[in-house]
């Protein structure tokens, strides 16, 4: 909690301060009202019942320190909003930029949906104890120790009644969080579990409706809401208990001091000693209530801090993560812009596996040409492509874009050379134009620029048709996840949006899979014929989509098995002629051949 509480502004600080005088100044008229119903009680032990006028002077001065304490602990609820809201946006950026810089290997350690409560539930937990904390926590502990010193050597009984009562408080509150403690630290992991559960279910509507899964899916969800709703209800049956204990406390000690003081006023010598003991015991009583409110309010907080610490935690474990993939010393392209790509001597294992994914890959991909990867489902096809952006990095060997490690390049300059298009298409809210120039395909660009690119690299992606018939062209809006579009219609977006980049190299991971056969020969050929100089590496399960190909890489169990074109791979490629088997027929294969 202590690192989080370091993410505080100079600004804030000065709020905190500020919060801290204003406190001062309502405890100190909070404990000004008993002294005044001393003086009240004074006047009224006078022959004529006390002075009329200065009852009612001591009456006004009484409401004039309930109203400025008042308005003092607005002010402080004020600052202490804006302190708390502050730091919760704060943290949430801060959260939301070093996810940013996460590698797929820090994404699946915490998983997507932790991620999402972190920034989000976790925040909040902080952000409610800040805002109550700076109204409780720094008031509590200035009432009690002001209050006590009130009351210090006025009567040892009715002391030893208040120290009884605070006592008995305290230990009540230490068995409580004894309990409680473990059930919270439970409560953010089952949060978890409740949203990865909600965002697999809504993500995968489709497939659940289709297999009539939705009974499945409903018990699913029961398990884990019943999860949380059952941990939820001990803890807060267990805070609920609190304050009847707080009630109890509040209501018994003016009680037993009344009563102690019964006898003690019984036993007084004087009618002036009797009158003198009965006002202490009014202001003794008023001020052992300050005390027990003071212990009342700290309890609030110790039931919201626990949460709100393993919550710190939480955020500070994604904080203090530090990426495996760190930026290289290359930050301007300033290298020959050609292309070429080499693999040496390539292996990677995936975190947390002893086996290799791929191993030993070598291949020269050179300007202009385009490469093609095939091979048999977790052959390590999309392994490789992703490697190249630095997804992952290598285990062994080096990846060389334009002769340089692209360990030297930021990460910044290296994906400016690349348009990448995923195996799954993945688009955004918005407009078919913004997803098209999203990121930094807009950097410094014109509007009638950035439409002359749009419209380039629609018609170059095979998107010119549907694009058109839509009410509003390119301008049409896409909803999020692209659930208004079909799968080509996103896969072709896609495309686009890489060419639109104009990058030196395209990578296509299994990026034709929805689109026909015309289609997908139509975009490729235009592919080859307007972007020449651009070198095109294509993951693809289909012979005709890379049959075409300058050079095709065939791969088998994470391993090169064949290296050539179409014709020499039927030739010289077992594992090669054995898919294209798979999918022509003799007389193509014969006529390839």
């Amino acid at each position: 909690m202590i690192k989080i509480f370091k993410k505080f502004t100079k600004k804030e600080i000065l709020f905190i301060i500020i919060s801290l005088f204003f406190i001062i100044l309502q405890v100190g008229l909070d404990l000004k009202l008993p002294d005044y119903m001393a003086d009240i009680t004074k006047l009224l032990e006078t022959k004529n019942g006390g002075h009329v006028r200065e009852i009612i002077e001591n009456g006004v001065y009484m409401l004039l320190c309930a109203f400025g304490s008042m308005l003092a602990s607005c002010l402080v609820g004020f600052l202490a909003a804006k302190v708390a809201a502050g730091l919760a946006k704060r943290l949430r950026g801060l959260v939301y930029e070093k996810t940013m810089t996460f590698t797929m290997e820090e994404i699946n350690t915490f998983s997507t949906d932790s991620l999402i409560t972190r920034t989000t539930n976790d925040i909040t937990q902080i952000q409610t104890l800040i805002a109550m904390g700076l109204q409780v926590v720094i008031k509590a502990p200035i009432l009690a120790t002001w209050a006590i010193l009130k009351i210090l050597n006025k009567n040892w009984q009715w002391s030893f009644a208040t120290g009884v009562a605070v006592c008995v408080l305290m230990m009540y509150l230490i068995i409580m969080i004894a309990l409680v403690l473990p059930k919270f630290r439970k409560l953010q992991t089952l949060t978890d579990n409740l949203n990865k559960v909600t965002r697999e279910n809504l993500s995968g509507i489709r497939v659940v409706r289709a297999y009539n899964a939705e009974k499945y899916q409903e018990e699913k969800f029961d398990v884990a809401n019943t999860n949380v709703m059952r941990t939820n209800l001990f803890t807060g049956r267990s805070m609920a208990s609190v304050f009847p204990m707080m009630s109890l406390l509040i209501s018994s000690l003016p009680l037993v001091i009344y009563w102690i003081g019964m006898y003690i006023i019984k036993n007084a010598k004087d009618i002036g000693e009797k009158f003198q003991l009965f006002s202490d015991m009014v202001v003794f009583s008023s001020y052992a209530i300050q005390v027990i409110m003071a212990f009342m309010m700290l309890i609030v907080v110790f039931f919201i801090f626990p949460r709100a610490n393993i919550s710190a935690k939480r955020i500070n474990e994604v904080l203090e993560t530090n990426t495996k993939i760190f930026d290289g010393a290359v930050t301007e392209n300033n290298q020959k812009s050609e292309g070429e790509i080499e693999f040496r001597n390539v292996g990677f294992k995936y975190p947390y596996s002893n086996e290799y994914a791929i191993k030993d890959i070598s291949f020269t991909a050179k300007k202009g040409e385009t490469v093609a990867f095939i091979g048999a489902t977790g052959s390590g096809k999309s392994t490789l492509i992703n490697l190249i952006p630095r997804f992952y990095d290598v285990t062994e060997g080096q990846i060389l874009i334009d002769g340089v490690n692209v360990k030297e390049y930021s990460k910044d300059i290296l994906r400016k050379k690349l348009g990448y298009v995923p195996q799954k298409a993945v688009l955004f809210k918005g407009s078919i134009f913004s997803n098209i120039m999203f990121g930094d395909n807009s950097d410094n660009i014109s509007n009638d620029k950035a439409e002359s690119i749009v419209k380039e690299a629609i018609e170059i992606s095979q998107s010119k048709e549907f694009v058109e018939k839509m009410k509003k062209g390119f301008r049409s809006v896409i909803s999020q996840g692209g659930t208004n579009v079909s799968g080509g219609q996103k896969q072709r977006i896609s495309i686009a949006r890489a060419i639109a980049r104009k990058p030196e190299i395209l990578l296509f991971d299994d990026s034709f899979s929805a689109l026909d056969y015309k289609t997908d020969r139509i975009l490729r050929e235009q592919l080859k014929m307007q972007k020449k100089e651009t070198t095109s590496l294509i993951v693809a399960q289909r012979i005709g989509t890379i049959k075409d190909a300058d050079k095709i890489v065939v791969l088998d169990e994470g391993k090169l098995v064949g290296y050539g074109t179409h014709k020499e791979l039927l030739k010289n490629c077992a594992v090669y002629y054995e898919i294209a088997s798979s999918q022509l027929s003799e007389d193509e294969i014969k006529k390839d051949m």
